[in-house]
């Protein structure tokens, strides 16, 4: 690659990354030439060529024995067992310490005795992903393909409370889980290795996990679902639980209680949208809109949403709707306005060989949302985002592609170790000085896995 190409490279020499989860453009692509990102030429900490079964993960998932139905003895209704606080027992930092273990904390400084017990809520479905990688193009009817590697890790809101834990924030999670072998799994998958509270999540008897089969090739994927809807359940107590913040995945026409409850409570809402199949694209229709800190769709839901042919029109003109509006851009990175101030900011993406992009826009919005609960800069939270989406799709699996503390910072000890870096291109992301781990990998993160439950009897 030439040195004045524009790009800022990840992982590589490769091409861009794909647009990243639900189409945000958040996993990365050429930068725009005269940017800061400048020519960071950036390899991965790690080898980036995990094309094969074997290189999927450390281990498979293990842990304590337990029912099937992932419920712990003596737990006659789906619920873990906690502490009166929301906690794990005997935890007394909030956190399971297979998941906090070494986990940089990026709130320690702001952290108080009256202090929520948890940094970030969200609720939701998970699915179990089933991802293959290696294809060499798409599946052509009436014939059989072969993947050269295959992960399974939990999937659906899941890789969104991955995403948030990695980074060091309490998360908790109030989620339908199935009562099979893929539902036991997930949940130990988040509980046990990641640190995940689940006193608000509950197996279902009797429902079975959904499933999503994802194909990834040609810089793209394809994803085929199954599942059905859980059946009510009766609210967990004081739920949502306290929280300094709350994801909310917003749909026309749809009104969640509990967002209103949040920000009742003085939690900060960050809300992200799907493709809106009424066709309407009316943001009255976006109920709890009202209720939220942050919104942050995609260029083509942002300009639909309002009218505007440019995304950076978009975000100005959502600004009238919420305080703080975050536009990805595909290729050109993210754009985002803070109406309060009028404060704008705009960072170019990040160039990466790309392997599995499932749940790169999930981990944008945790990336967001770690920055803006630590009070960074603007320009800085919208960088960091980009950089965390971007070291994800360098690995399998949804949620267990996000990367944690020990990724970020072995990939900024690597882009300066190169003498001709540009020292302009380098500042963009100055603000990790200092609060990266010293050490490569303080604990091991778990990666998705070929096959689960392999060699327990």
């Amino acid at each position: 690659m030439s040195a004045n190409d524009g790009r800022v490279p990840v992982g590589g020499e490769g091409r861009p990354g794909p647009a990243g989860d639900d189409d945000r453009g958040a996993a990365g692509a050429p930068a725009r030439p005269g940017s800061d990102a400048g020519d960071v030429r950036a390899r991965a900490a790690e080898d980036q060529a995990r094309a094969a079964e074997d290189h999927l993960g450390p281990a498979p998932i293990g842990g304590a024995a337990e029912p099937a139905d992932g419920r712990v003895p003596g737990d006659a209704g789906g619920r873990r067992p906690h502490d009166g606080d929301g906690r794990l027992p005997g935890d007394p930092g909030g956190r399971a310490s297979a998941g906090a273990k070494g986990c940089l904390d990026p709130l320690a400084a702001l952290r108080t005795p009256d202090e929520p017990a948890w940094d970030v809520y969200l609720t939701g479905t998970v699915f179990l992903d089933i991802i293959f990688t290696g294809l060499d193009s798409a599946p052509v009817r009436g014939t059989e393909s072969w993947a050269r590697g295959m992960g399974q890790s939990p999937g659906g809101v899941a890789n969104m409370a991955t995403a948030l834990a990695r980074l060091g924030l309490r998360t908790s999670l109030a989620a339908a889980f199935g009562d099979d072998h893929y539902g036991s799994y997930c949940w130990d998958a988040l509980e046990q290795g990641e640190g995940i509270d689940l006193a608000q999540s509950r197996t279902v008897p009797g429902w079975h996990s959904p499933v999503t089969v994802s194909m990834a090739y040609e810089g793209e994927r394809t994803m085929v679902s199954h599942g059905h809807d859980a059946p009510p359940v009766e609210p967990a107590p004081e739920c949502p639980p306290r929280s300094r913040a709350a994801i909310a995945s917003l749909a026309p026409g749809v009104r969640e209680e509990w967002v209103a409850q949040a920000a009742a409570k003085g939690t900060m809402i960050f809300a992200d949208v799907g493709w809106d199949d009424t066709g309407r694209w009316d943001l009255a229709g976006l109920a709890d809109l009202a209720h939220c800190e942050a919104f942050l769709p995609n260029a083509e839901e942002a300009m639909r949403y309002t009218g505007t042919d440019c995304p950076r029109a978009a975000a100005r003109a959502l600004t009238a709707h919420v305080p703080l509006a975050v536009v990805t851009l595909g290729a050109e990175g993210a754009y985002a306005v803070d109406g309060r101030t009028g404060e704008t900011a705009e960072v170019p993406a990040i160039a990466v060989e790309a392997l599995d992009p499932t749940g790169a826009g999930d981990v944008f919005v945790a990336g967001f949302v770690t920055g803006t609960l630590a009070g960074w800069p603007l320009a800085d939270r919208l960088a960091f985002a980009g950089l965390t989406a971007a070291l994800s799709v360098q690995e399998f699996g949804g949620s267990l592609s996000a990367p944690g503390w020990a990724e970020i910072g072995a990939w900024w000890r690597r882009i300066q170790s190169y003498e001709d870096q540009d020292p302009s291109a380098l500042r963009r992301y100055a603000f990790l000085e200092g609060l990266v781990p010293e050490s490569s990998r303080p604990w091991p993160l778990r990666r998705a896995v070929p096959t689960i439950g392999f060699g327990q009897r």
